[in-house]
């Protein structure tokens, strides 16, 4: 990926928002619920903000769960990718 995000910034690629519930029914577009999770497509390099060492704790590759109003969404090469504080990460989906 060309694109290289900033000290503690996060790129991810956001998982589909699931289109058929468990019992079979079929979604519409509107009824879909976007889910907060994502898979890391690229890390900042962390550095000093604010008087404080960020260190980064994610990898590229990583699929993580992150808060629900948090980042922003962008396109970029015709795919959709969201950009967030390492913060903003909830936990590692292991």
């Amino acid at each position: 990926m060309k694109l290289r995000p900033l000290f503690d910034k996060v790129v991810l690629e956001p998982v589909e928002a699931i289109e058929k519930t468990t019992g079979g029914i079929l979604l519409p577009g509107t009824a879909q619920e976007k889910q907060q999770i994502g898979t890391i497509v690229a890390v900042g390099n962390g550095g000093v903000m604010d008087g404080k060492e960020i260190v980064m704790q994610v990898e590229v590759g990583q699929k993580v769960l992150y808060a629900k109003y948090s980042g922003s969404e962008f396109k970029y090469e015709g795919k959709e990718y969201v950009i967030i504080r390492q913060s903003d990460i909830l936990a590692i989906m292991e």
